[in-house]
């Protein structure tokens, strides 16, 4: 990353993580960054939608787990280390750091990258919560910035790289994985027709 860009993103930073810094979001961030609540979070979503949901909630689940697992272990173990950026609380000096550093690279966020995959996933499956999702996913990702330990680029660059997961899995699911997980009975579709309102 050239130098000038590498000082806009250190400036943002500081302004989020130095600059917006107050007794809420102190108390907040670190519960909204932390992998344990968001784990408790995701089970309280997901499990009504694989009770209630039918054929078609347990394969959209399924389905989520695989690419969360695909975007979080590929943008941990290729593309941190292709880039090489250290984290901000190893890096800057006078961030505030609310959180365990950690001793994995910066670039992109896990967490911008799995959240972001999984809203548009579910957001293009289940359109009412596409912006409830994709709200979500930004809250989360500022979390890590103002914890200090991502960049603002950071997070832009999982956004981009889960968006683009997420995309690929919608692709993948409409085409092909709908119509072969239907085949087992666990997952066969409710008796609307596949291409329903759900699916636009």
């Amino acid at each position: 990353m050239p130098d000038w860009l590498i000082a806009i993103d250190t400036r943002l930073f500081l302004q989020l993580n130095v600059g917006s810094a107050n007794e809420f979001f102190d108390w907040l961030m670190p519960i909204v960054t932390s992998i344990t609540y968001i784990r408790y979070a995701v089970a309280a979503a997901l499990i009504p939608l694989v009770v209630f949901g039918g054929g078609k909630g347990r394969a959209v689940v399924l389905i989520a787990i695989v690419l969360v697992a695909i975007t979080d272990q590929t943008a941990s173990y290729l593309l941190k280390p292709l880039v090489g950026r250290p984290r901000p609380c190893h890096d800057v000096e006078g961030a505030r750091i609310l959180t365990r550093c950690g001793r994995t690279l910066s670039f992109p966020s896990g967490h911008a990258t799995s959240t972001m995959a999984a809203a548009l996933f579910f957001g293009l499956l289940y359109r009412r919560w596409l912006w409830t999702l994709i709200g979500v996913s930004v809250l989360v990702s500022y979390s890590r910035v103002y914890v200090g330990v991502h960049y603002p680029f950071d997070l832009l660059g999982g956004w981009v790289y889960g968006g683009l997961c997420g995309l690929g899995m919608i692709s993948l699911y409409r085409r092909h994985l709908r119509v072969l997980l239907a085949r087992w009975r666990v997952f066969a579709d409710t008796p609307s027709a596949p291409g329903g309102a759900g699916d636009r």
